[in-house]
Formats: C-alpha cells, sequence, structure tokens
C-alpha cells in the first residue's frame, strides 16, 4: 500500500485524527474528507509534503461522496454520532460510502462500528449500527468490519466527561454501576485500522472486535477516574428505578444522558468471546492506567503541580 491512496471518511475527529497518524507512518497518502474541512486543517502537517488531502464530504450527500472516494484504493468510513438522527448517519451514510467505494473500484472498505451493534438492539443506536453493518456488506461483501468498546484517549467525550464531572460534584451518581466496558485506546484502535490497510485482503469480509486488556464496570471506571485525578466525593451507585427515571429526564447532574444511551448500558460493552481482536492485527492493548494519568492532570486542584505532590507524598 505505499503510496497507495486511502480516503478517511469523517477523519478529522477524535478517532480519525489516531488513524490519520497511524497510516502517514505507513508512507500511504492520506485523504481526509471531513463535512467542514477546515475541522481538519491541523493534520496538514503532520504528513510528509504532498501526503495529506483534505476535501469536503458529507455522508448525507452522495455526490460528495463519490467525488471523496474517487481514485482510493481503500476508503475508511468514521462516521458516527451518539445522539440525533442515527438511521441518516448509521445506516443510509454508511450506505452511501459504501455503494460509493464499490462504483469507484475501491480495493478494501474499513467500516467503523461499535460493539453492541445488533439489528435487534432495544436502543436505537445499537439497532441503527447493525443496520449499518448490513448496509454495508450488502453493497462492499468485502468490506471489514470493525467494532470498538469505549474508545479512550486525550480528546475523548467520555473518561474526560467523567473526570469534569467528578473535579466539580461532591457527590456522584453513577447509574447502571455494575455494567461492563472494555476500555480501548484510540492510538490502537488507529493501528488496527493501519494494520487493516496495510493487508486488506487477509481482513477482507471480517469482522474484528477491539477492547482493550482491563475489563472494568462503570462504578470502577468511575471509582478510578476520581483517583486518578486526586478527588474523594462520595459515589453514589443508583438502583435501575432510579437511573430509568433520570434517563427518561435526559439529565444526571454534570452529564446530560438520553434514555437511549440508558439503554444501552443495559448490555455490558466487551469483546465477544472467540471474536478476533487487536492480537489478531498485531497491536498489544494499551491500559488505560498506562497513559490517561497524563492528559487527566488538568482535573487536579493544582494541575501538574498537584500529581508531583501525590507522587512525592507517595
Amino acid at each position: 500500500m505505499k503510496d497507495g491512496l486511502v480516503t478517511m471518511i469523517g477523519g478529522g475527529g477524535f478517532v480519525g485524527r489516531y488513524v490519520a497518524q497511524a497510516l502517514f507512518k505507513t508512507g500511504v497518502r492520506v485523504r481526509i474528507a471531513q463535512r467542514d474541512p477546515r475541522a481538519a486543517y491541523f493534520l496538514k502537517p503532520l504528513g510528509a509534503l504532498g501526503q495529506t488531502q483534505i476535501v469536503a464530504a458529507d455522508v448525507t450527500r452522495a455526490d460528495s461522496i463519490a467525488q471523496a472516494v474517487a481514485g482510493a484504493d481503500v476508503v475508511i468510513n468514521l462516521v458516527g454520532v451518539l445522539a440525533g438522527d442515527f438511521q441518516r448517519y448509521h445506516v443510509a451514510g454508511a450506505r452511501t460510502v459504501a455503494e460509493a467505494a464499490a462504483k469507484a473500484g475501491a480495493s478494501a472498505l474499513v467500516h467503523v462500528s461499535a460493539i453492541g451493534a445488533d439489528p435487534e438492539s432495544p436502543s436505537a443506536y445499537g439497532r441503527s449500527k447493525g443496520e449499518g453493518e448490513a448496509a454495508v456488506r450488502a453493497a462492499f461483501p468485502g468490506a471489514t468490519i470493525v467494532r470498538p468498546s469505549i474508545v479512550f484517549g486525550r480528546e475523548d467525550a467520555f473518561i474526560n466527561r467523567f473526570a469534569g464531572m467528578i473535579a466539580k460534584a461532591p457527590v456522584v451518581p453513577v447509574l447502571r454501576a455494575g455494567t461492563k466496558f472494555q476500555p480501548v485506546f484510540a492510538a490502537d484502535v488507529a493501528d488496527a485500522i493501519a494494520a487493516i490497510v496495510d493487508r486488506p485482503g487477509e481482513a477482507a469480509g471480517k469482522t474484528y472486535e477491539l477492547g482493550g486488556p482491563d475489563v472494568m464496570t462503570m462504578g470502577a471506571i468511575i471509582r478510578w477516574i476520581a483517583a486518578a485525578i486526586g478527588r474523594t466525593p462520595s459515589i453514589v451507585e443508583l438502583p435501575d428505578i432510579a437511573g430509568s427515571l433520570i434517563a427518561r429526564a435526559g439529565f444526571l447532574p454534570g452529564a446530560p444522558i438520553t434514555y437511549d444511551q440508558w439503554l444501552m448500558l443495559q448490555r455490558d460493552n466487551v469483546v465477544a468471546p472467540g471474536s478476533e481482536g487487536l492480537a489478531a492485527l498485531g497491536v498489544t492493548p494499551t491500559p488505560l492506567a498506562a497513559v490517561a494519568p497524563e492528559w487527566l492532570v488538568r482535573f487536579r486542584r493544582q494541575g501538574r503541580f498537584g500529581r508531583r505532590n501525590a507522587d512525592l507524598a507517595a
């Protein structure tokens, strides 16, 4: 694939920035297709001279996607939303990308979905992800599907969201404290996708479920974050009846939650037994504790100085 062209749909987003950097290292040319191209300009200097292209594209506009994938050897679809019109982006949008990739003659398509994708899921998010996978397979049978668990990284909206909540609140309520997650580092997801791009024939038609080395309950994640930022709030694990009422109201103090997200919490978000994952792609998973404290220091009372003092005291 060296010098080949890879088009990343939604490449300027959270996970996309890591994937772009992993691809730059392999020597491929990367075309980043973003609804607002300005959101991806920061990636331009990270690649070599002439290695990066940035174009405007929107999965709700088939003509723009057709232009974005023209001439591409590999297409990667990273578009996803956590709220809003799931059918528009996860199903119709995924179908548009897959059809365009097939028509353009791309040799491979990588579709980033999520653990929990299931056409029968009680949540609209999980259901749309499952329907999106089916639409991709119908249009591009050899597509490779990647299903990450909760993805963490310096810019994430999960670990950072809860850290901000814990830093401000003396009492932290936790919904579905026993639900299990397998947090996976964004750079590991990126390396996995780069490995697929490097050997598309081996990965064609496969589904990879990506999870980190640690399976953690929601309650354990909240407690780990609190310890990492040096906070000691009262952590209250709410019973399901209270959690359901809060979700229907759409707001948990310090963190909005939709009822659909509540439905997603009814199932564990972990790699299914026997699934191919990071190991099959030659990627060693990174523990949350190995990298997250470096950026979570901003939630400490004295920032980096607070962490240094804590280390000295220990």
